[in-house]
Protein backbone atom coordinates (compact mmCIF):
# COMPACT_ATOMS: atom_id res chain seq x y z
CA UNK A 1 0.00 0.00 0.00
CA UNK A 2 1.20 3.55 -1.46
CA UNK A 3 -0.38 6.00 0.27
CA UNK A 4 0.48 8.98 2.91
CA UNK A 5 0.03 7.88 6.63
CA UNK A 6 -1.58 11.46 8.74
CA UNK A 7 -1.17 11.90 12.42
CA UNK A 8 -2.05 14.46 14.86
CA UNK A 9 0.82 15.95 16.32
CA UNK A 10 -0.50 17.80 19.52
CA UNK A 11 2.70 19.72 19.27
CA UNK A 12 1.89 21.49 16.10
CA UNK A 13 -2.08 21.37 16.79
CA UNK A 14 -2.14 20.18 13.06
CA UNK A 15 -2.08 16.53 10.81
CA UNK A 16 0.95 15.88 9.26
CA UNK A 17 2.62 13.66 7.10
CA UNK A 18 4.38 10.64 9.09
CA UNK A 19 8.32 10.89 8.41
CA UNK A 20 9.93 8.47 10.23
CA UNK A 21 13.90 10.16 11.64
CA UNK A 22 15.36 7.17 10.07
CA UNK A 23 13.73 4.77 7.19
CA UNK A 24 12.23 1.68 7.38
CA UNK A 25 12.40 2.24 11.83
CA UNK A 26 10.09 3.93 14.09
CA UNK A 27 11.10 4.62 17.87
CA UNK A 28 7.56 4.98 19.99
CA UNK A 29 7.42 5.71 23.28
CA UNK A 30 4.42 5.60 25.76
CA UNK A 31 3.86 6.26 29.20
CA UNK A 32 2.62 3.17 31.17
CA UNK A 33 0.93 2.54 34.46
CA UNK A 34 1.52 3.66 37.90
CA UNK A 35 1.45 0.20 39.79
CA UNK A 36 -0.43 0.61 42.91
CA UNK A 37 -3.22 -0.54 42.27
CA UNK A 38 -5.46 -2.43 39.46
CA UNK A 39 -5.72 -0.90 36.28
CA UNK A 40 -9.18 0.74 35.40
CA UNK A 41 -10.84 1.52 32.00
CA UNK A 42 -8.84 4.93 31.32
CA UNK A 43 -5.11 2.83 31.85
CA UNK A 44 -7.16 1.07 28.75
CA UNK A 45 -7.47 3.13 26.18
CA UNK A 46 -4.15 4.57 25.80
CA UNK A 47 -2.87 0.29 25.78
CA UNK A 48 -5.61 -0.21 23.32
CA UNK A 49 -5.01 3.42 21.11
CA UNK A 50 -0.97 2.87 20.47
CA UNK A 51 -1.36 -1.20 20.22
CA UNK A 52 -3.48 -0.19 17.34
CA UNK A 53 -0.78 2.31 16.03
CA UNK A 54 1.57 -0.31 17.00
CA UNK A 55 0.29 -3.02 14.48
CA UNK A 56 -0.84 -0.45 11.77
CA UNK A 57 2.75 0.95 11.44
CA UNK A 58 4.46 -3.05 11.47
CA UNK A 59 1.60 -3.94 8.90
CA UNK A 60 2.96 -0.83 6.88
CA UNK A 61 6.70 -2.22 7.36
CA UNK A 62 8.31 -0.69 9.71
CA UNK A 63 10.39 -1.89 12.25
CA UNK A 64 9.31 -0.71 15.08
CA UNK A 65 10.55 -0.34 18.64
CA UNK A 66 8.14 -0.22 21.64
CA UNK A 67 8.82 1.35 24.59
CA UNK A 68 6.27 1.58 27.59
CA UNK A 69 7.34 2.05 30.89
CA UNK A 70 6.19 1.01 34.16
CA UNK A 71 6.09 3.89 37.09
CA UNK A 72 7.42 2.35 40.55
CA UNK A 73 8.32 5.25 42.23
CA UNK A 74 8.09 9.02 42.41
CA UNK A 75 4.56 9.58 41.74
CA UNK A 76 3.71 11.08 44.88
CA UNK A 77 0.49 11.08 46.81
CA UNK A 78 -0.76 14.90 46.11
CA UNK A 79 1.41 16.34 43.27
CA UNK A 80 4.17 15.64 41.23
CA UNK A 81 6.68 17.25 43.83
CA UNK A 82 5.00 16.77 47.25
CA UNK A 83 3.25 13.79 49.18
CA UNK A 84 4.06 10.12 49.49
CA UNK A 85 5.30 7.76 47.22
CA UNK A 86 1.79 6.12 46.32
CA UNK A 87 3.65 2.18 45.78
CA UNK A 88 5.30 2.60 49.08
CA UNK A 89 1.96 4.14 50.85
CA UNK A 90 0.32 0.92 49.73
CA UNK A 91 2.86 -1.13 51.23
CA UNK A 92 2.99 0.35 54.14
CA UNK A 93 -0.47 -0.24 54.57
CA UNK A 94 -0.33 -3.80 53.75
CA UNK A 95 2.95 -4.30 55.51
CA UNK A 96 5.08 -5.32 52.18
CA UNK A 97 8.01 -4.82 50.76
CA UNK A 98 7.78 -1.72 47.85
CA UNK A 99 8.63 -3.77 44.67
CA UNK A 100 6.06 -6.45 46.28
CA UNK A 101 3.30 -3.85 45.89
CA UNK A 102 5.23 -3.38 42.26
CA UNK A 103 5.30 -6.78 41.01
CA UNK A 104 2.27 -7.59 41.79
CA UNK A 105 0.18 -4.82 40.19
CA UNK A 106 2.76 -5.16 36.94
CA UNK A 107 1.36 -9.18 36.85
CA UNK A 108 -1.98 -8.09 37.21
CA UNK A 109 -1.47 -4.87 34.71
CA UNK A 110 0.17 -7.55 32.04
CA UNK A 111 -2.49 -10.06 32.84
CA UNK A 112 -5.14 -6.86 31.98
CA UNK A 113 -3.55 -6.41 28.70
CA UNK A 114 -2.84 -9.40 27.49
CA UNK A 115 -6.69 -10.27 27.90
CA UNK A 116 -7.94 -6.83 25.95
CA UNK A 117 -5.59 -8.42 22.75
CA UNK A 118 -2.30 -5.98 23.16
CA UNK A 119 0.79 -7.01 21.93
CA UNK A 120 3.55 -6.35 24.59
CA UNK A 121 5.70 -3.67 23.73
CA UNK A 122 9.29 -4.38 22.23
CA UNK A 123 11.09 -3.09 25.92
CA UNK A 124 9.17 -2.60 29.63
CA UNK A 125 11.97 -0.61 31.60
CA UNK A 126 11.32 0.11 35.16
CA UNK A 127 11.81 3.61 36.71
CA UNK A 128 13.64 1.98 39.51
CA UNK A 129 15.62 0.17 37.26
CA UNK A 130 16.92 3.05 35.57
CA UNK A 131 18.10 5.78 38.71
CA UNK A 132 21.37 5.71 37.46
CA UNK A 133 20.28 7.03 33.77
CA UNK A 134 18.15 9.89 36.08
CA UNK A 135 20.74 10.87 37.97
CA UNK A 136 22.74 11.66 34.53
CA UNK A 137 19.86 13.82 33.49
CA UNK A 138 19.89 16.18 36.38
CA UNK A 139 22.97 15.96 35.98
CA UNK A 140 23.17 17.50 32.86
CA UNK A 141 20.37 19.93 32.97
CA UNK A 142 22.22 21.25 36.37
CA UNK A 143 25.43 21.92 34.42
CA UNK A 144 23.47 23.90 31.34
CA UNK A 145 22.33 26.04 34.08
CA UNK A 146 18.86 25.45 34.38
CA UNK A 147 18.52 23.39 37.66
CA UNK A 148 19.49 24.45 41.51
CA UNK A 149 20.12 22.30 44.26
CA UNK A 150 18.21 23.39 47.62
CA UNK A 151 18.34 21.28 50.86
CA UNK A 152 19.29 18.27 48.85
CA UNK A 153 16.71 18.46 46.26
CA UNK A 154 17.23 19.35 42.97
CA UNK A 155 14.49 21.92 40.91
CA UNK A 156 14.03 22.51 37.78
CA UNK A 157 14.52 26.24 37.07
CA UNK A 158 11.52 27.36 34.66
CA UNK A 159 11.90 30.93 34.62
CA UNK A 160 15.67 30.59 33.62
CA UNK A 161 14.92 27.99 31.11
CA UNK A 162 11.84 30.33 29.84
CA UNK A 163 13.84 33.45 28.67
CA UNK A 164 16.50 31.21 26.86
CA UNK A 165 13.70 28.63 25.46
CA UNK A 166 9.53 28.79 25.49
CA UNK A 167 7.85 26.68 28.53
CA UNK A 168 4.28 25.50 27.49
CA UNK A 169 5.12 24.89 23.92
CA UNK A 170 3.10 21.47 24.08
CA UNK A 171 0.18 22.55 26.35
CA UNK A 172 -0.25 26.18 25.43
CA UNK A 173 0.73 27.39 28.47
CA UNK A 174 2.25 30.71 29.33
CA UNK A 175 4.73 30.66 32.38
CA UNK A 176 2.45 33.53 33.96
CA UNK A 177 -0.61 31.04 33.43
CA UNK A 178 1.27 28.61 35.49
CA UNK A 179 2.48 31.03 37.80
CA UNK A 180 -0.76 32.21 38.42
CA UNK A 181 -2.63 28.48 38.65
CA UNK A 182 0.07 27.90 41.47
CA UNK A 183 -1.02 30.45 43.52
CA UNK A 184 -3.40 28.45 44.84
CA UNK A 185 -1.00 26.41 46.33
CA UNK A 186 0.90 26.94 49.79
CA UNK A 187 4.26 29.06 49.90
CA UNK A 188 6.80 28.07 47.99
CA UNK A 189 9.01 26.29 50.33
CA UNK A 190 12.58 24.94 48.48
CA UNK A 191 11.79 25.98 44.74
CA UNK A 192 12.68 29.77 43.55
CA UNK A 193 9.12 29.50 42.32
CA UNK A 194 6.17 27.42 42.75
CA UNK A 195 6.44 26.37 38.70
CA UNK A 196 9.62 25.06 39.27
CA UNK A 197 9.13 20.93 39.26
CA UNK A 198 11.95 18.76 41.46
CA UNK A 199 14.53 16.59 39.56
CA UNK A 200 15.58 14.99 42.22
CA UNK A 201 13.84 14.61 46.09
CA UNK A 202 15.74 14.39 49.27
CA UNK A 203 14.24 11.72 50.91
CA UNK A 204 12.50 12.11 54.43
CA UNK A 205 13.86 9.83 57.17
CA UNK A 206 10.18 7.67 56.75
CA UNK A 207 10.83 7.47 53.10
CA UNK A 208 11.29 3.53 51.99
CA UNK A 209 12.43 4.02 48.36
CA UNK A 210 15.80 6.29 48.43
CA UNK A 211 18.64 5.88 46.20
CA UNK A 212 22.61 7.83 46.75
CA UNK A 213 22.95 10.33 44.65
CA UNK A 214 25.74 13.42 44.12
CA UNK A 215 23.21 15.73 46.46
CA UNK A 216 21.58 13.45 48.62
CA UNK A 217 19.92 10.01 49.38
CA UNK A 218 16.46 10.56 47.92
CA UNK A 219 14.36 9.42 44.89
CA UNK A 220 13.96 10.75 41.03
CA UNK A 221 11.09 13.22 40.29
CA UNK A 222 8.20 11.91 38.26
CA UNK A 223 8.83 13.10 35.04
CA UNK A 224 12.72 12.32 35.12
CA UNK A 225 12.08 8.64 34.08
CA UNK A 226 10.32 9.01 30.67
CA UNK A 227 12.99 11.42 28.97
CA UNK A 228 15.94 9.15 30.57
CA UNK A 229 14.47 5.81 29.84
CA UNK A 230 13.16 7.21 26.21
CA UNK A 231 16.35 8.59 25.80
CA UNK A 232 18.20 5.05 26.19
CA UNK A 233 16.32 3.11 24.01
CA UNK A 234 15.48 5.00 21.50
CA UNK A 235 18.32 7.60 21.58
CA UNK A 236 18.13 11.74 21.75
CA UNK A 237 15.88 12.05 18.81
CA UNK A 238 13.11 9.68 18.15
CA UNK A 239 9.47 9.45 16.43
CA UNK A 240 6.86 9.01 18.77
CA UNK A 241 5.53 10.08 22.55
CA UNK A 242 2.19 8.98 23.62
CA UNK A 243 -0.13 9.02 26.38
CA UNK A 244 -3.38 10.46 27.84
CA UNK A 245 -4.53 13.76 27.32
CA UNK A 246 -3.79 14.30 31.03
CA UNK A 247 -0.02 13.73 30.53
CA UNK A 248 0.03 17.08 28.35
CA UNK A 249 0.91 18.90 31.39
CA UNK A 250 2.56 19.29 33.78
CA UNK A 251 4.61 15.62 32.71
CA UNK A 252 5.01 16.28 28.85
CA UNK A 253 5.96 19.64 29.13
CA UNK A 254 8.15 18.77 31.88
CA UNK A 255 9.73 16.14 29.52
CA UNK A 256 10.44 18.60 26.66
CA UNK A 257 11.69 21.22 28.83
CA UNK A 258 14.65 18.61 30.58
CA UNK A 259 15.16 17.31 26.97
CA UNK A 260 15.97 20.76 25.47
CA UNK A 261 17.71 21.79 28.59
CA UNK A 262 20.17 18.70 29.00
CA UNK A 263 20.77 18.17 25.24
CA UNK A 264 19.77 21.53 23.45
CA UNK A 265 17.01 20.58 21.44
CA UNK A 266 13.70 18.58 21.39
CA UNK A 267 13.77 14.64 21.51
CA UNK A 268 10.66 13.95 19.90
CA UNK A 269 9.21 14.81 16.60
CA UNK A 270 5.48 13.47 17.42
CA UNK A 271 3.33 13.94 20.11
CA UNK A 272 -0.12 11.84 19.97
CA UNK A 273 -2.12 12.11 23.14
CA UNK A 274 -5.62 9.77 23.91
CA UNK A 275 -8.21 11.60 25.21
CA UNK A 276 -10.05 10.91 28.16
CA UNK A 277 -12.59 8.28 29.41
CA UNK A 278 -15.51 9.53 31.41
CA UNK A 279 -18.09 8.98 33.34
CA UNK A 280 -21.23 11.23 33.47
CA UNK A 281 -19.24 14.04 32.02
CA UNK A 282 -16.12 13.29 34.45
CA UNK A 283 -12.72 12.00 33.80
CA UNK A 284 -13.03 8.39 35.22
CA UNK A 285 -9.49 7.99 37.32
CA UNK A 286 -7.86 6.52 41.14
CA UNK A 287 -7.84 10.08 42.30
CA UNK A 288 -11.57 11.16 41.39
CA UNK A 289 -13.00 7.87 43.13
CA UNK A 290 -14.78 7.14 40.29
CA UNK A 291 -12.85 4.81 38.49
CA UNK A 292 -14.12 1.04 37.87
CA UNK A 293 -11.35 -1.63 37.39
CA UNK A 294 -10.45 -3.74 34.29
CA UNK A 295 -11.14 -6.89 36.61
CA UNK A 296 -14.69 -5.91 37.87
CA UNK A 297 -15.44 -5.40 34.07
CA UNK A 298 -14.10 -8.92 33.77
CA UNK A 299 -16.44 -9.95 36.08
CA UNK A 300 -19.47 -7.77 36.82
CA UNK A 301 -18.76 -7.11 40.54
CA UNK A 302 -19.44 -2.78 40.74
CA UNK A 303 -22.45 -1.51 41.52
CA UNK A 304 -22.59 0.70 38.88
CA UNK A 305 -22.45 -2.07 36.53
CA UNK A 306 -25.48 -4.16 35.22
CA UNK A 307 -23.54 -6.98 33.86
CA UNK A 308 -19.86 -9.06 32.98
CA UNK A 309 -18.41 -7.24 30.06
CA UNK A 310 -15.90 -9.55 28.40
CA UNK A 311 -12.18 -7.82 27.25
CA UNK A 312 -13.22 -7.74 23.66
CA UNK A 313 -16.37 -6.13 24.12
CA UNK A 314 -14.22 -3.25 26.38
CA UNK A 315 -11.91 -3.22 23.02
CA UNK A 316 -14.72 -2.79 20.55
CA UNK A 317 -16.35 0.04 22.86
CA UNK A 318 -13.02 2.01 22.48
CA UNK A 319 -12.20 1.49 18.86
CA UNK A 320 -15.61 2.50 18.08
CA UNK A 321 -14.69 6.35 19.17
CA UNK A 322 -11.75 7.90 17.30
CA UNK A 323 -8.87 7.93 19.93
CA UNK A 324 -8.88 11.59 19.97
CA UNK A 325 -12.25 12.06 21.28
CA UNK A 326 -13.81 11.51 24.78
CA UNK A 327 -15.56 8.41 25.47
CA UNK A 328 -18.45 8.28 28.17
CA UNK A 329 -19.12 4.92 29.95
CA UNK A 330 -22.82 3.73 30.08
CA UNK A 331 -23.91 0.26 30.40
CA UNK A 332 -25.95 0.99 27.30
CA UNK A 333 -23.17 2.16 25.38
CA UNK A 334 -21.16 -1.23 26.24
CA UNK A 335 -24.36 -3.03 25.93
CA UNK A 336 -24.69 -1.99 22.42
CA UNK A 337 -20.76 -2.30 21.65
CA UNK A 338 -21.45 -5.89 22.60
CA UNK A 339 -23.82 -6.65 19.92
CA UNK A 340 -21.88 -4.83 17.44
CA UNK A 341 -19.00 -7.08 17.75
CA UNK A 342 -21.02 -10.08 17.87
CA UNK A 343 -22.27 -8.97 14.59
CA UNK A 344 -19.32 -8.45 13.22
CA UNK A 345 -18.00 -11.90 14.83
CA UNK A 346 -20.99 -13.88 13.31
CA UNK A 347 -20.20 -12.10 9.98
CA UNK A 348 -16.90 -13.97 10.48
CA UNK A 349 -17.98 -17.11 11.23
CA UNK A 350 -20.43 -17.25 8.56
CA UNK A 351 -17.85 -15.83 5.86
CA UNK A 352 -16.32 -19.61 6.68
CA UNK A 353 -18.91 -20.89 5.52
CA UNK A 354 -19.66 -19.80 2.06
CA UNK A 355 -19.37 -21.60 -1.89
CA UNK A 356 -17.78 -19.46 -4.60
CA UNK A 357 -19.48 -19.45 -7.80
CA UNK A 358 -17.81 -19.84 -10.82
CA UNK A 359 -16.73 -17.26 -12.53
CA UNK A 360 -17.28 -13.56 -11.14
CA UNK A 361 -20.21 -12.94 -9.14
CA UNK A 362 -22.10 -9.99 -8.15
CA UNK A 363 -20.20 -9.16 -5.53
CA UNK A 364 -17.32 -8.44 -7.56
CA UNK A 365 -13.26 -8.13 -6.56
CA UNK A 366 -13.72 -4.42 -7.57
CA UNK A 367 -16.28 -3.98 -4.86
CA UNK A 368 -14.28 -5.42 -2.38
CA UNK A 369 -11.23 -3.83 -3.12
CA UNK A 370 -13.24 -0.68 -2.55
CA UNK A 371 -14.27 -1.41 0.82
CA UNK A 372 -10.32 -2.31 1.55
CA UNK A 373 -9.21 0.89 0.05
CA UNK A 374 -11.88 2.71 2.66
CA UNK A 375 -10.51 0.80 5.63
CA UNK A 376 -6.71 1.45 4.45
CA UNK A 377 -7.70 4.90 3.97
CA UNK A 378 -9.37 5.88 7.14
CA UNK A 379 -6.25 4.36 9.43
CA UNK A 380 -3.95 6.06 7.26
CA UNK A 381 -6.18 9.87 8.73
CA UNK A 382 -4.75 9.42 11.77
CA UNK A 383 -5.89 5.74 12.67
CA UNK A 384 -9.27 6.47 12.36
CA UNK A 385 -10.57 2.78 13.66
CA UNK A 386 -14.49 3.84 13.55
CA UNK A 387 -14.57 4.48 10.13
CA UNK A 388 -13.00 1.41 9.90
CA UNK A 389 -15.30 -0.27 11.63
CA UNK A 390 -18.02 1.26 9.59
CA UNK A 391 -16.61 -0.01 6.52
CA UNK A 392 -16.51 -3.54 8.19
CA UNK A 393 -20.06 -3.55 8.86
CA UNK A 394 -20.89 -2.91 4.95
CA UNK A 395 -18.55 -5.99 4.23
CA UNK A 396 -20.56 -8.09 6.77
CA UNK A 397 -24.10 -6.90 5.06
CA UNK A 398 -22.62 -8.42 1.66
CA UNK A 399 -21.87 -11.38 3.56
CA UNK A 400 -25.08 -12.31 4.86
CA UNK A 401 -26.48 -11.21 1.16
CA UNK A 402 -24.25 -13.62 0.16
CA UNK A 403 -25.17 -16.74 2.93
CA UNK A 404 -29.41 -15.59 2.23
CA UNK A 405 -28.59 -16.31 -1.54
CA UNK A 406 -29.56 -12.47 -2.30
CA UNK A 407 -25.82 -12.03 -3.41
CA UNK A 408 -22.97 -14.20 -4.83
CA UNK A 409 -19.53 -13.93 -4.98
CA UNK A 410 -16.40 -15.69 -7.32
CA UNK A 411 -13.38 -17.28 -5.76
CA UNK A 412 -10.77 -14.59 -6.08
CA UNK A 413 -13.53 -12.29 -4.68
CA UNK A 414 -14.08 -14.34 -1.53
CA UNK A 415 -10.56 -14.77 -0.96
CA UNK A 416 -10.20 -10.97 -1.27
CA UNK A 417 -12.81 -10.28 1.30
CA UNK A 418 -11.11 -13.27 3.81
CA UNK A 419 -7.95 -11.80 3.86
CA UNK A 420 -9.71 -7.59 4.19
CA UNK A 421 -12.05 -9.41 7.45
CA UNK A 422 -8.94 -11.31 8.42
CA UNK A 423 -6.42 -8.20 8.29
CA UNK A 424 -8.89 -5.72 9.89
CA UNK A 425 -10.39 -7.27 12.91
CA UNK A 426 -7.74 -9.56 13.82
CA UNK A 427 -4.42 -7.75 12.92
CA UNK A 428 -5.12 -4.25 12.76
CA UNK A 429 -8.41 -4.10 15.36
CA UNK A 430 -6.26 -6.59 17.52
CA UNK A 431 -9.88 -8.24 18.33
CA UNK A 432 -10.11 -11.80 18.93
CA UNK A 433 -12.90 -14.27 18.73
CA UNK A 434 -14.45 -15.23 22.00
CA UNK A 435 -13.96 -13.36 25.03
CA UNK A 436 -10.56 -12.24 24.67
CA UNK A 437 -9.62 -14.28 28.30
CA UNK A 438 -7.31 -17.61 27.49
CA UNK A 439 -9.61 -19.69 29.81
CA UNK A 440 -12.87 -18.69 28.68
CA UNK A 441 -11.52 -19.30 24.96
CA UNK A 442 -10.96 -22.40 25.79
CA UNK A 443 -13.70 -23.23 27.46
CA UNK A 444 -15.78 -21.41 24.11
CA UNK A 445 -14.09 -23.99 22.10
CA UNK A 446 -14.94 -26.99 23.78
CA UNK A 447 -18.75 -25.77 24.08
CA UNK A 448 -18.61 -25.23 20.31
CA UNK A 449 -17.23 -28.80 19.62
CA UNK A 450 -20.42 -30.18 22.14
CA UNK A 451 -22.81 -28.07 20.07
CA UNK A 452 -21.51 -29.51 16.84
CA UNK A 453 -21.52 -33.05 18.32
CA UNK A 454 -25.21 -32.84 19.87
CA UNK A 455 -26.13 -31.14 15.97
CA UNK A 456 -24.23 -34.12 14.04
CA UNK A 457 -26.67 -36.40 15.66
CA UNK A 458 -29.40 -34.19 15.10
CA UNK A 459 -28.54 -34.34 11.13
CA UNK A 460 -28.50 -38.50 11.78
CA UNK A 461 -31.79 -38.29 13.24
CA UNK A 462 -33.27 -36.46 10.60
CA UNK A 463 -31.85 -38.74 8.53
CA UNK A 464 -33.57 -41.76 9.95
CA UNK A 465 -36.87 -39.43 10.20
CA UNK A 466 -36.71 -39.28 13.90
CA UNK A 467 -37.89 -35.54 13.85
CA UNK A 468 -39.07 -36.16 17.89
CA UNK A 469 -34.90 -36.59 18.97
CA UNK A 470 -34.11 -33.82 16.17
CA UNK A 471 -36.42 -31.28 17.29
CA UNK A 472 -35.76 -32.10 21.11
CA UNK A 473 -31.79 -31.20 20.62
CA UNK A 474 -32.81 -27.93 18.56
CA UNK A 475 -35.38 -27.40 21.48
CA UNK A 476 -33.23 -27.74 24.47
CA UNK A 477 -30.38 -25.80 22.58
CA UNK A 478 -32.54 -22.89 22.32
CA UNK A 479 -33.33 -23.42 25.59
CA UNK A 480 -29.57 -22.54 26.55
CA UNK A 481 -29.17 -19.54 24.48
CA UNK A 482 -28.05 -21.25 21.28
CA UNK A 483 -30.19 -20.21 17.75
CA UNK A 484 -29.29 -22.86 14.93
CA UNK A 485 -30.34 -22.89 11.71
CA UNK A 486 -30.79 -25.33 8.77
CA UNK A 487 -28.67 -24.72 5.59
CA UNK A 488 -28.75 -26.26 2.14
CA UNK A 489 -25.16 -28.05 3.53
CA UNK A 490 -26.26 -29.01 6.53
CA UNK A 491 -26.21 -26.05 9.45
CA UNK A 492 -25.39 -23.57 11.25
CA UNK A 493 -25.84 -21.88 14.94
CA UNK A 494 -24.74 -19.06 17.03
CA UNK A 495 -25.00 -18.28 20.55
CA UNK A 496 -27.12 -15.64 21.60
CA UNK A 497 -25.46 -13.63 24.63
Amino acid sequence: MEQALYVYNTLTRRKEVFKPLNEGHVGMYVCGPTVYGDAHLGHARPAITFDVVFRFLMHLGYKVRYVRNITDVGHLEHDADEGEDKIAKKARLEQLEPMEVAQYYTNRYHDAMDALGCLRPSIEPHATGHIMEQIDLVEEILKNGYAYESNGSIYFDVESYNKDHKYGILSGRSLENVKDASRELAGVGEKKNQADFALWKAAQPEHIMRWRSPWSIGFPGWHCECTAMGRKYLGSHFDIHGGGMDLIFPHHECEIAQAVASQGDQMVKYWIHNNMITINGQKMGKSLGNFITLPEFFSGKHEKLEQAYSPMTIRFFILQAHYRSTVDFSNEALQAAEKGLERLMDAWKTLGGLQPVEGEGSVTSAAVEDIRQKCYDAMCDDFNTPIVISNLFEASKLINSIADKKETIGKEALQALTSLMHTFIFDLLGLKEGTGEGGNEAREEAYGKVVDMLLEQRMKAKQNKDWATSDLIRDRLADLGFEVKDTKDGYSWKLNR
